[in-house]
């Protein structure tokens, strides 16, 4: 069973109880997807697939792509076919567009502060159980950058592993001996820094950083390992560390505080 399989199945039950006595098995008719606030727009091959699984031979025209911008009253697609598909189908359909453009709107939103520096914008594994590949998406669109999707695909030795294992330079070399994937470590202080470097890692995260302390571990690191900031980013202050020369900048909220943006979808009558 696939995720929108999935969705539908716990939004409808065993049974649409209000669509399926007010509208006749074979009537059919067309909608329209509106935005109804401004942002950037994401998942709209994911809302097709919700239509199409309630009526494979349903038309889904989309008016605007993933990582456009909207306005209030844009069109963002048509949907013409069986009337019960395309209305049990709506809330789902929905939410998924609304969480996803509310995703790639923050992103944006981040994105635009950073500009003019180097850094990238990353999302983290923060993300809703089950969409986690969905809200990664959202984030490119946004014009953002995927951080890993998985444990599998990369190593991050955080201060935990370090208490384990008692040294980053150990942590490493455990790491090292079981796996090929780049390694990224965490790192709170200069002296864990410079462990960090000697260490040859891939990447080095300064886990809740003030500003200045990232500018000194910018001149000590002098381009060897890309720095990645992490630790309560907001649109208002990811300018000031992208401005410290870091190269990577993640943020959380990006999928974890996304306001969902304000989408509808409005009966236009029966198809033609």
């Amino acid at each position: 069973m696939t995720a929108i399989e999935d969705f539908l199945r716990e939004d409808i039950g065993t049974d649409d109880v209000t669509t399926n006595a007010i509208v006749p098995a074979g009537h059919r008719s067309r909608a329209k997807i509106v935005a109804k606030a401004s942002g950037v727009l994401a998942g709209q091959s994911f809302a097709k697939e919700v239509f199409t699984v309630l009526d494979r031979d349903i038309t889904y025209r989309e008016h605007r792509k993933d990582g456009d911008a909207l306005g209030p009253g844009d069109i963002i697609a048509t949907v013409d076919g069986v009337t019960r598909a395309i209305l049990t189908a709506e809330r789902v359909a929905l939410n998924i567009l609304q969480r996803l453009s509310g995703i790639a709107t923050l992103t944006k939103a981040f994105v635009d502060a950073a500009s003019g520096t180097k850094a990238r914008i990353l999302d983290t594994r923060k993300t809703t159980p089950g969409m986690r590949d969905m809200e990664k998406y959202a984030v490119t669109m946004g014009g953002g950058m995927n951080h890993r999707r998985n444990l599998t695909e990369m190593a991050l030795i955080k201060e935990n592993h370090v208490a384990v294992a008692g040294s980053i330079p150990r942590a490493v070399e455990l790491v090292r001996a079981r796996s090929d994937v780049p390694v990224e470590v965490e790192v709170r202080t200069m002296e864990e820094l410079k462990d960090a470097v000697e260490a040859n890692v891939e990447y080095i995260m300064l886990d809740n950083w003030d500003t200045a302390s990232m500018r000194e571990a910018v001149a000590f690191v002098a381009g060897r390992v890309p720095l990645e900031a992490s630790g309560n980013m907001t649109v208002e202050r990811v300018r000031e560390v992208a401005a410290t020369g870091v190269d990577l900048i993640s943020v959380g909220a990006l999928t974890h505080s996304a306001k969902a943006l304000d989408i509808s979808l409005l009966h236009e009558g029966v198809s033609t």
